[in-house]
């Protein structure tokens, strides 16, 4: 079993900052890809951004250049720089990592519960 845990999100103006954490735990071998995913109010989730084992990274093209992403193997965790924030990054944002496990020895899609981020004034 596997659990992610987030936290960091909250209510910010148009053009501050969060930051938002999430830390795997449980029976875990290794950790492959670690992402943050969001999903506005009658949106589709999308991939905001991700980090591979080896560290590289992946962002949507509405985050480049304002967010940033880093992991920390050893605690397994990651975590979403967010500056120049806009209302339109209001969002659920979820953690997601592909585990492989002791139980099973398989990579497995791992979600978070998600965090809410909303931006306004």
């Amino acid at each position: 079993q596997v659990r992610l845990v987030e936290s960091g999100g909250g209510l910010v103006q148009p053009g501050g900052s969060l930051r938002l954490s999430c830390a795997a735990s449980g029976s875990i071998v290794s950790i492959n890809i670690m992402a943050w995913y969001r999903q506005a109010p009658g949106k589709e989730r999308e991939l905001v951004a991700a980090i591979t084992a080896g560290g590289s990274t992946n962002f949507a093209d509405s985050v480049k250049g304002r967010f940033t992403i880093s992991g920390d193997k050893a605690r397994n965790a990651v975590y979403l720089q967010m500056n120049a924030l806009k209302p339109e990054d209001t969002a659920v944002y979820y953690c997601n990592a592909l585990v492989r496990t002791w139980r099973t020895y398989k990579d497995t899609d791992c979600w978070g519960q998600g965090t809410q981020v909303t931006v306004s004034s």
